[in-house]
């Protein structure tokens, strides 16, 4: 059964109930969000349309995509009505998603009695795909800790696994702020904490399984309050507002919620830019739905599946760097590890001599040039620099999708670059395999080597 959510409601937000359902604190099941089903006096939980439980599927559901089909192509969330987990996976299958890929993700993690349930509707003069979580109610509290431990006792291939846990740390550390608590002692409460799992990990398997770069429009913010288990908070919601820090938003006049906490760190965490629409040609196009009524838009989130423009500005990126003497090395190897997380490409250090026969290091980042300014902020930063050099280059890259392997240690991801004319390269995920390793009692090079090899026999050989 799904457990009606009864425990909160949003205040003086009158026809755009976008809550999450169970609970505003620790969890953020989107239950409600983009709403399933009507919550009390203030839910105006009216579907736009007719849903169609067993309605034609989309003209994508019907010619599915094959895994890695998005390699080397950019996939746009365009999200005018705001971003949900559940509205993530929804537009993610009407794009083309095997409806397999999602139906998995209970079982990989052993939540017995869990099931998700799709059907067709209509949003304004927008047919879309819904998705809506199934669960028994005597659902246990989980805490971060806990659901770690789940996701890394699971099945899940390692791509999907290093995302969900990726989203998972971004929410708990956005809640961890809002309470000042220890981000381990996080509580994901017994309604929310499910749909947060099953929305996270089926948006992670289907984000890996298209395998295409993500970029998003910058997001709408609703206005007003809701009451939830801590009482009454502003919104947008205090965890949304933590997880999209250094994220675009705007005020989108409405009075309720359009983005959800966990449709934020889902977002945040995925996207490697935010512009109103990118230079790409589409391809296919999927629509997911949230459940209630927006008085002026259709409550849907739009996917796009495209290949990118090739023009010089697409191809153009920017090298930052910086030259340095009083920089120990592990100040160094700290500096290139903040400048990847502020967005650069790669980063690197050469050893130089400067003057007075001085021995010094010069930093570089390779930045897309919409990420430069962070970039060049992050190494003003974290180096003794007290200037940096921008120098535009271009740079020529070959396509490339993950690949998942069989080998006799277990299952290993393989990036595959290249093919169709051009040189064909395939590099195990070090990480994976270093695990494997150890958990065999075997040197790590037999086990790079049996995944490079099983790799071969899956897409052909050099």
């Amino acid at each position: 059964m799904v457990p009606v959510a009864g425990e909160r409601k949003i205040v003086h937000a009158p026809g755009h109930g976008h809550g999450h359902g169970g609970e505003h604190g620790h969890g953020h099941g989107d239950e409600g969000a983009h709403g399933h089903g009507d919550e009390g006096a203030h839910g105006h939980g009216h579907v736009q349309g007719h849903a169609h439980a067993g309605g034609e599927a989309s003209r994508n559901q019907a010619q599915p995509l094959e895994r890695g089909a998005g390699t080397g192509k950019l996939l746009f969330f365009d999200t005018p009505s705001g971003i949900a987990g559940d509205m993530t996976i929804a537009a993610l299958v009407d794009l083309g998603v095997p409806w397999a890929v999602v139906e998995a993700v209970p079982a990989s993690l052993g939540l017995e009695g869990v099931e998700l349930i799709r059907t067709q509707v209509v949003r304004g003069a927008i047919g879309a795909t819904h998705v809506k979580v199934s669960f028994p109610q005597d659902q246990p509290e989980r805490s971060y800790r806990q659901i770690v431990e789940l996701l890394q006792r699971s099945t899940l291939s390692e791509p999907v696994l290093a995302l969900s846990l990726a989203i998972f740390r971004r929410l708990a550390e956005a809640e961890a702020e809002v309470h000042r608590i220890p981000i381990d002692t996080v509580a994901f409460h017994e309604v929310g904490a499910v749909d947060a799992i099953i929305d996270i990990v089926g948006a992670a398997a289907c984000l890996s399984y298209v395998g295409a770069e993500v970029l998003c429009s910058p997001l709408p913010m609703g206005t007003g309050s809701v009451t939830c288990r801590h009482g009454v908070l502003p919104l947008p919601a205090p965890a949304t507002v933590n997880c999209l820090v250094g994220v675009p938003t705007y005020d989108a006049g409405v009075v309720g919620e359009l983005v959800t906490p966990t449709g934020a760190a889902i977002v945040a965490t995925i996207s490697k830019q935010y512009v109103r629409w990118p230079d790409f040609t589409p391809e296919r196009v999927g629509w997911g739905a949230g459940t209630r009524s927006l008085a002026d838009r259709p409550n849907a989130l739009r996917v796009a599946l495209g290949a990118r423009v090739a023009s010089e500005a697409a191809l153009s990126h920017v090298l930052v760097e910086a030259t340095v003497d009083d920089m120990t090395g592990e100040l160094v190897g700290h500096a290139l590890a903040r400048l990847l997380e502020a967005g650069a490409v790669d980063a690197w250090v050469t050893s130089v001599t400067m003057k007075k026969g001085r021995p010094g290091w010069i930093v570089t980042a390779l930045s897309r040039g919409a990420q430069a300014g962070a970039v060049a902020d992050a190494m003003l930063r974290h180096t003794s620099t007290i200037g940096v050099r921008f120098t535009t280059v271009t740079r020529r890259e070959l396509s490339r999708r993950m690949l998942e392997v069989a080998t006799e240690y277990g299952p290993i991801a393989v990036k595959v670059s290249g093919g169709e004319g051009e040189p064909l390269k395939l590099k195990p995920e070090f990480d994976a395999c270093a695990r494997a390793a150890r958990a065999h009692g075997v040197p790590v090079r037999a086990v790079l080597d049996a995944a490079v090899a099983a790799a071969r026999g899956s897409v052909g050989t050099f």
